[in-house]
């Protein structure tokens, strides 16, 4: 089955910005996560094509190979796995190719490098916001500690290919094109064991579960990436590591969303308050702050609270807190206090519009709209 546009993935058009790309994974994260949808096939699979999106069209380098060659350009950096964690490489695509059939691109000498992996970490907003250092689980290759990652027996390390002489590629001629591939006899590696280890039967490493401290910084969001140089795969007869990518996920917050480094929350306001106006005791990430609410403040209206919000990641003044409030109706009410609302409700029509412009306008409208139409 072919693959979906990445921005029709994602919702986009083609000239979205970084941010608008980041809310638009963050929104499909949160929403298709497997956390949230258990045992549903169809969520797995679209939470899996938004990172797989967002993994390219958030790298400027990989966003530009695929604007210009669609995912042929960027098969192979994509989708490094599902779930926690995966494999993959970083192959240039079009070096692969061309070299196998012609015979350029340059030779392998020595076993490959480890795969990078991606493990995708959840994060509570206070934890994003402020900084923490995680514990993780990663089941990896690591090099094997019985060979010390030769794959050979004890005092055993490898000796060249016989087949390939160490190259890791072989020639092949067919008619007038001379055709190289990858040696059948090592595989690509150069270098073959003649008495492998007994645990890991020459390969030079061993799967296991690595716990590991990762140091998260303070102000990161859905989509930020944190890099852990050699944690990632070992590679085969002691090659060198691959890297591990660590996916932040900020879990939904009780009271506060986050836009960017500003942060918003909905305040629920008394009658009396709105309309008389007062103080309020409004939560922050910082602890409570005092709001003071104006008379005859609307339902929606909006408090911005500088300085309240996030400090960004990558350095810069922190964002705003933003406020909206939420007139709360009544509920619950006994029959005197349902007489003394209709009293009130009295005296405010004497007040003919005064008491309520908006109220007034509106029915004024809507009789002109009758008589226009009637």
């Amino acid at each position: 089955m072919s693959k979906r546009d990445y921005y029709e993935v994602l919702g986009l058009e083609r000239g979205a910005s970084q941010r608008e790309i980041k809310k638009a994974y963050r929104r499909l994260a949160m929403k298709y996560h497997p956390d949230r949808n258990p045992d549903d096939e169809q969520a797995d699979q679209m939470f899996k094509e938004a990172k797989e999106a967002y993994e390219v069209l958030g790298d400027e380098e990989k966003r530009a190979a695929y604007d210009q060659f669609g995912h042929a350009g960027v098969d192979g950096q994509a989708g490094m796995g599902g779930g926690g964690f995966g494999g993959g490489g970083f192959g240039d695509i079009f070096g692969d190719i061309f070299g196998d059939i012609f015979g350029g691109g340059s030779r392998r000498r020595g076993p490959a490098r480890g795969a990078d992996l991606r493990y995708t970490l959840e994060l509570d907003l206070e934890k994003a916001v402020h900084g923490t250092e995680e514990k993780i689980r990663v089941p990896t290759w690591v090099a094997c500690g019985t060979c010390d990652g030769t794959g050979g027996r004890k005092g055993e390390r490898p000796v060249a290919c016989e087949t390939c002489a160490g190259m890791g590629q072989v020639r092949m001629q067919q008619g007038f094109f001379t055709i190289q591939q990858t040696c059948p006899a090592c595989g690509g590696s150069g270098s073959t064991v003649k008495n492998p280890c007994g645990s890991c039967h020459g390969q030079g490493r061993v799967q296991e579960t690595k716990t590991l401290n990762v140091e998260i910084p303070p102000g990161v969001d859905t989509g930020d990436r944190i890099r852990l140089s050699g944690e990632g795969e070992a590679g085969p007869q002691g090659a060198p590591a691959g890297d591990l990518y660590v996916q932040v996920l900020v879990k939904e917050h009780p009271i506060f969303t986050r836009d960017g480094e500003d942060l918003h929350c909905d305040v629920p306001v008394s009658f009396v308050d709105a309309a008389l106006g007062g103080e309020l005791e409004v939560p922050t990430l910082e602890g409570k702050v005092k709001l003071k609410v104006p008379p005859e403040t609307q339902s929606g209206k909006m408090f911005r609270l500088r300085g309240k919000g996030v400090k960004p990641v990558r350095g810069g003044p922190p964002g705003d807190l933003l406020c909206k409030v939420e007139v709360e109706t009544p509920v619950n009410l006994n029959q005197e206090q349902k007489d003394l609302l209709r009293q009130f409700q009295e005296s405010l029509e004497d007040g003919g519009k005064r008491h309520n412009p908006r109220r007034s306008s509106w029915f004024d409208g809507v009789k002109r709209f009758f008589e226009n139409t009637g």
